[in-house]
């Protein structure tokens, strides 16, 4: 049995990825291409790459495969970043965001107990199930944070920063 169960988990993953389509929609159009330094991706590639990422899940916890190979991962990982660079436009990639989110999610909290605490071996390390679903939003949230940096690169005081200043302000 695991500590926190799929609907849980779904629901946080909800809650990370709308924190991140609020950035999504803050950050101007203008500033998708803008990059911290010149070797990371851009906030449109950044943004992109959370919404295509996860994906992968699907296949292996649908299917429930039991073993991952570096091959199997390498190919999903182009197959994301290919999908990842269609997403041209602001408005393309919040809707990605959005749909794929909510396909990631809707996904995990269909999963029962017994699938979630089953191992996947990999030539790396072997997880759970569920460890490898937390690591999705974990990923997520990673960026987040970076993003989060970014807009207070670009001049924008995030919106989680800013909920909590008025809840400071508020006592």
């Amino acid at each position: 049995m695991t500590y926190y169960g799929s609907k849980q988990l779904a629901d946080s993953f909800r809650t990370v990825r709308g924190n991140t389509v609020i950035i999504a929609n803050e950050i101007p159009e203008d500033k998708y291409s803008y990059k911290a330094t010149a070797d990371v991706m851009s906030v449109g590639e950044l943004l992109a790459h959370l919404a295509t990422s996860p994906m992968w899940h699907l296949e292996v916890h649908g299917t429930k495969m039991t073993e991952l190979d570096f091959a199997f991962f390498s190919e999903r990982m182009q197959q994301a970043a290919d999908e990842a660079a269609a997403l041209k436009s602001k408005a393309a990639i919040v809707k990605a965001l959005t749909d794929k989110g909510e396909e990631f999610a809707a996904f995990v909290g269909g999963l029962d107990e017994a699938t979630l605490s089953q191992t996947v071996k990999s030539p790396v390390v072997s997880r759970t199930r569920f460890e490898m679903l937390l690591g999705a939003k974990e990923h997520e949230m990673h960026h987040r944070g970076q993003l989060m940096l970014i807009q207070r690169m670009i001049g924008q005081v995030p919106e989680l920063t800013r909920r909590r200043q008025a809840m400071m302000a508020a006592r």
